[in-house]
């Protein structure tokens, strides 16, 4: 349920309102306390925040945590003190998510020493011992997707349209899709373009939906039927284009059906990082007082609709569990060389 308005949006669930927001319930040792700040993006945007805060609600049902809470960020200035306002008030952990609130966490992490932060998608450079990065693996997320382009294609054309490979983790990604489609297309000809964003307004990179939805309608004319997009709204107009051409589209990031209010399930699935696994291990893991038995980070994609053979999810979950015990190696390199 919505609580109080401070400048941002409080929800509060499992527990009354004002109970939750007694300071001194998050104090006491006895109490075992998270938030989480979700980037601008809210908690209903069909990724990483909607994730984390299911995983926070898990938690709170299997008694990792007695009290949690989410505060969505409406402007990127609100997440420093949207964050103060968690360890203010005795919170134990506080969790941040998206790479916009990398710099904020780092911050948060030197001010309140006695607060656990987990940064969900947040690469850092510089360790804190009261920090904790969670990544995923572009690499692998490409690499799933890549092999669920051959094995859907008809016309036996797939493609990749990116934003700039100017950022790794982007390029990671889509590197990680030609891998996949070699990879898969061993006993199967296919053909295969990977297209990055790399000119004009670096500005515009990230949200240049013409360029993604021309780019897209160029492949489609001549043949492919099979589109991966990654890359914020750039992506979303690849997707737009595909869908439009009534093909198949693999998306990135976060479901981008239910986000492109896809209803036709021409977007067959979407490729993301699970951070609902990811944030209620790590909170079994603190309240146990350690977390040395944190594992590498999962990613998992989007069930497939009717359209698509019910031996491919196997086949998928089969990759995945390769991909993440390492039977599986990507090889691409962690930047761009």
């Amino acid at each position: 349920m919505r609580g109080i308005r401070f400048g941002f949006i409080l929800a509060i669930v499992f527990s009354s309102l004002t109970a939750c927001l007694r300071s001194s319930d998050c104090s006491r040792e006895d109490v075992f306390c998270a938030g989480l700040v979700t980037d601008t993006l809210g908690i209903e945007d069909h990724g990483i925040n909607q994730d984390a805060w299911a995983g926070l609600q898990n938690a709170k049902a299997n008694g990792s945590v007695d009290q949690i809470a989410y505060i969505e960020s409406v402007d990127t200035r609100d997440y420093e003190k949207n964050v103060a306002y968690f360890a203010e008030r005795g919170y134990d952990v506080i969790i941040t998510s998206g790479v916009g609130q990398r710099d904020e966490t780092l911050r948060g992490a030197d001010l309140y020493a006695d607060v656990v932060f987990v940064g969900i998608n947040q690469p850092q450079k510089e360790t804190r011992p009261n920090l904790i990065p969670v990544t995923f693996a572009e690499d692998q997320m490409g690499y799933i997707a890549g092999v669920m382009a051959v094995r859907v294609t008809k016309t036996g054309s797939v493609a990749a349209i990116c934003e700039t490979s100017g950022i790794d983790a982007m390029w990671r990604t889509c590197e990680g899709f030609r891998a996949g489609v070699n990879a898969a297309r061993a006993d199967k000809a296919v053909k295969l373009a990977i297209i990055y964003h790399d000119s004009g307004d670096s500005e515009k990179l990230f949200i240049d939906e013409t360029w993604g939805h021309d780019t897209a309608q160029d492949l489609i004319k001549r043949g492919t039927d099979v589109i991966f997009a990654a890359g914020g709204v750039t992506g979303q107009g690849a997707l737009r284009a595909a869908i439009e051409s009534k093909i198949k589209a693999i998306g990135a990031e976060r479901d981008q059906a239910a986000v492109l209010e896809e209803s036709n399930s021409w977007v067959i699935t979407s490729v993301y990082g699970d951070a609902q696994a990811e944030v209620e291990n790590i909170t079994r893991l603190l309240k146990g007082g350690n977390i040395s038995g944190l594992s590498p980070s999962r990613i998992k994609f989007v069930p497939f609709g009717p359209k698509i053979p019910e031996n491919l999810t196997q086949e998928i979950n089969g990759i995945l569990t390769k991909l993440w015990n390492g039977k599986i190696k990507t090889f691409v390199t962690t930047t761009k060389p």
